[in-house]
């Protein structure tokens, strides 16, 4: 058992869950929690840490899972794992993990990709959220502009309950060329904006589509949105001059899959 946080596995998992560069250069990310070790691929496992006591009353689901990989796993005393966990009250497990790599042309194998292009998105939860959602309603994959926050932030991780092991996704420096890239294969890119000139549910997503949403507080810049085949918008009520992120995301999602009546 594991006893000092000097240890150098609890150092690098603790320099991969602060600190962005130490995760790219490595190609690792660390989640945590029972569900994400149990969601996450056994392939892509480096090293599963639990405390003590979690060791004590495991799961029978965790136990079992673990059985296959006895080799990675190592206990540590709680007080060591409160160093090493991201969270405030930890349930006692995390997993070590290769990042995934995805291109482009693994977003398109479908006869009508359905995608989502992020500029600047800046919160976890929201991109979190996004992921989630975004596996919910049939989305097959999120390009993401270089300046949108870490998906393997432990926030983020958590957020996306999952869905960061099964959607594919890519970080791109020039979002305009990825849209141009989009165009050029006839799937056609619907900007998410407050002047937007049709409401969003008159427009057809049953053929390839792609939903451009920008950062929460100053939304897609100007020369993006104009880069974009059909402004849209979400119709509101009231004083409310715009939706979270993640919620307008979520809704254009969940009119395309109503209209490809997924499910």
């Amino acid at each position: 058992m594991i006893t000092s946080h000097t240890n150098k596995g609890i150092k690098e998992v603790i320099q991969l869950e602060q600190k962005a560069k130490v995760r790219k250069e490595k190609g690792l990310f660390v989640s945590e929690g029972i569900k994400m070790f149990l969601e996450a691929p056994a392939d892509r496992i480096e090293k599963v840490y639990t405390s003590l006591s979690f060791s004590e009353q495991m799961p029978a689901l965790c136990m079992d899972k673990l059985d296959s990989m006895s080799s990675l796993h190592e206990v540590v005393s709680d007080e060591v794992f409160k160093k090493m966990s991201d969270t405030t009250t930890p349930q006692g497990i995390l997993c070590v993990l290769r990042q995934e790599r995805y291109s482009l042309e693994s977003m398109l194998t479908t006869p009508a990709p359905l995608l989502v292009i992020l500029e600047d998105i800046q919160d976890p939860g929201n991109l979190g959220t996004i992921f989630r959602s975004g596996e919910g309603a049939g989305v097959t994959g999120i390009i993401m502009s270089s300046s949108t926050v870490d998906i393997y932030n432990p926030k983020t991780i958590r957020s996306t309950m999952g869905s960061v092991y099964r959607m594919p996704f890519v970080y791109t420096e020039n979002i305009s060329n990825a849209i141009k890239e989009l165009q050029k294969r006839n799937i056609t890119v619907y900007a998410a904006h407050l002047q937007g000139s049709k409401p969003y549910d008159v427009c057809d997503y049953t053929k390839g589509s792609a939903f451009l949403v920008g950062n929460e507080s100053k939304g897609l810049k100007d020369e993006t949105a104009a880069n974009a085949d059909v402004p849209i918008k979400i119709p509101m009520l009231g004083e409310v001059e715009s939706l979270n992120a993640a919620v307008a995301a979520s809704i254009l999602f969940y009119e395309a899959a109503r209209q490809r009546r997924i499910g």
